[in-house]
């Protein structure tokens, strides 16, 4: 059986460190008082409770966070709004507003941004909004009025209408660059950098159906852009097989649902209504992690029981577990948004598609698809 790959990898202390303190200073402003706990915390964060323990500890000792028994740990605002400026004469100042829900890639994207603005005097904050509107209205708001000079937005729910446009169209007015990776709005005239999905799919899927496979389940969220290219390829795939495509083999979610921990339950009850299904098709690799989660508690393996691909596979181990997916670009990605924005704000130039970007496929051939 490959290997399952539910095992956090370890992650170092000041990585969550960093983390909590772009929490914090999300929040420095607002209503909320309290951190996430410390379960929430390493299963969003996809680390150890040692590690977590070892960040707050750090928090604590700086006087940025309250520890409260029995009741959990509260920023300190007083500390948080009166502590030292950051990088108050840097030559630009550059807000990164993430979804914040996959811990794997947006390391390596921020990575990829801060060495390609290494030899530039850059303030880099890190917002999140957990793919909520609210969050994404409130971090808008916020860095919209502190005299940022750009943008990089990983945008929220984008298949759906959002409710922020008037936030950007603001942003806009103010000749302020941004630039959206993975999930961008339509509606708005701003430059992407994003993953040719619906390629991907068809490469993807095109493997199972070569390998003789016509039963295969799908699993998607249909509040995300990049999940819709994706479900396009898998018909189109489906359809180039000369197979008929059956919508009793999709199963669709929200993506919070698909981040809960009990989201491996929920697969269970679709995979077990699929008594034909040989292969299972991943949207992403938080869901990759949920389906093998159940094939473990149920005894099952890869490729024996289901062949298995993924989309976007984010940790670093993916030759080791032998999942055939593709390789999310997460630090090339974070280059080619970096200097993007850089030149735009160079060059005084906020809007148009001219500084978009489709990212070059990178498939990984593992050992989870079987022949039949």
């Amino acid at each position: 059986m490959l290997d399952s790959g539910i095992q956090p990898g370890r992650k170092k202390a000041d990585k969550i460190y960093n983390w909590l303190r772009a929490y914090i200073d999300e929040n420095k402003f607002s209503s909320n008082q309290r951190l996430p706990s410390e379960n929430e915390l390493c299963r969003r964060l996809d680390v150890s409770r040692e590690t977590v323990r070892a960040a707050m500890a750090r928090l604590v000792e700086e006087n940025l966070v309250t520890r409260v028994k029995g009741s959990g740990t509260y920023i300190n605002k007083d500390a948080a709004v009166s502590g030292p400026a950051r990088s108050l004469n840097a030559e630009y100042k550059i807000g990164l507003i993430l979804q914040g829900q996959d811990s794997h890639a947006n390391s390596r994207l921020i990575d990829g941004i801060r060495d390609v603005m290494s030899d530039t005097d850059v303030d880099l904050q890190i917002f999140f909004t957990d793919n909520k509107f609210s969050n994404e209205r409130n971090c808008l708001d916020v860095v919209a009025h502190q005299g940022f000079d750009g943008f990089i937005v990983d945008g929220v729910k984008a298949s759906l209408l959002n409710p922020n446009l008037d936030c950007y169209r603001n942003i806009f007015a103010k000749k302020i660059p941004v630039i959206f990776y993975n999930n961008y709005y339509k509606e708005l005239n701003y430059p992407r950098v994003i993953n040719n999905d619906y390629k991907c799919a068809r490469e993807l899927i095109g493997l199972l159906t070569r390998a003789g496979h016509k039963k295969i389940a799908g699993i998607f969220v249909y509040d995300n852009y990049q999940s819709i290219e994706k479900f396009r390829g898998y018909v189109g795939s489906l359809r180039s097989a000369g197979l008929k495509f059956e919508d009793d083999y999709i199963k669709w979610c929200i993506s919070n649902e698909a981040h809960a921990d009990g989201f491996y339950k929920e697969i269970g009850k679709f995979l077990k209504g699929l008594p034909k299904c040989t292969a299972i098709v991943c949207c992403n690799y938080m869901i990759l992690q949920s389906v093998l989660h159940f094939l473990q508690e149920n005894g099952k393996s890869v490729p024996n029981d289901y062949s298995l691909v993924c989309f976007d596979y984010s940790g670093q181990d993916w030759e080791r577990s032998g999942i055939t997916c593709s390789i999310h670009p997460g630090y090339d990605m974070g280059i080619q948004v970096g200097k993007r924005l850089l030149k735009m704000i160079q060059n005084h130039e906020y809007c148009g598609n001219g500084y978009s970007y489709l990212m070059d496929l990178r498939i990984y051939e593992g050992r989870s698809i079987r022949k039949l």
